[in-house]
């Protein structure tokens, strides 16, 4: 079950430039990793004051992920 339209929607809905942001994912022994490539002025933006808006974003992926019976990692990084 791939959850990728759920995080680039979140991801999207958080930044600025939302046509820069793009995701992919790959599995990595049993556990989704989702890494999320957002234009550099918006890695603040995304990740918030104490990281309170991508932790918000990783418990949705996490909980919906949960109940697809599948582990999954956020990571986010600057899209060059």
């Amino acid at each position: 079950m791939s959850l990728n339209p759920l995080v680039e929607t979140l991801f999207r809905l958080a930044a600025q430039d939302e046509d820069a942001v793009s995701v992919s994912d790959k599995n990595d022994r049993g556990t989704m990793v989702y890494t999320v490539n957002v234009a550099p002025g918006d890695v603040g933006r995304v990740i918030g004051k104490d990281g309170r808006v991508v932790q918000c974003i990783r418990n949705v992926v996490s909980a919906v992920g949960a109940k697809g019976g599948s582990r999954t990692v956020v990571k986010v990084a600057a899209r060059d």
